[in-house]
């Protein structure tokens, strides 16, 4: 496996290579970024009902209306 290496810059979340570098489609890239210290990343439990009885409370009802109603 060959390897080139680019520099870009992120700007708006988006990695910016220069002008005149062009990629193939579904090409397997490699992001390396100096001098940045990665920020931690906090997983909580997801929500658990306290008494899973009471689920019955939480049901939906769903109501189709036509679709010119409030037109």
């Amino acid at each position: 496996m060959s390897v080139i290496t680019y520099e870009g810059t992120v700007e708006n979340g988006q990695i910016r290579l220069p002008g005149n570098v062009r990629l193939p489609e579904k090409a397997r890239v490699y992001v390396v970024v100096p001098g940045v210290e990665p920020r931690p990343v906090i997983h909580g439990p997801a929500p658990r009902l306290a008494h899973p009885e009471q689920s019955a409370d939480f049901r939906k009802e769903v109501i189709m209306e036509p679709s010119d109603a409030g037109l």
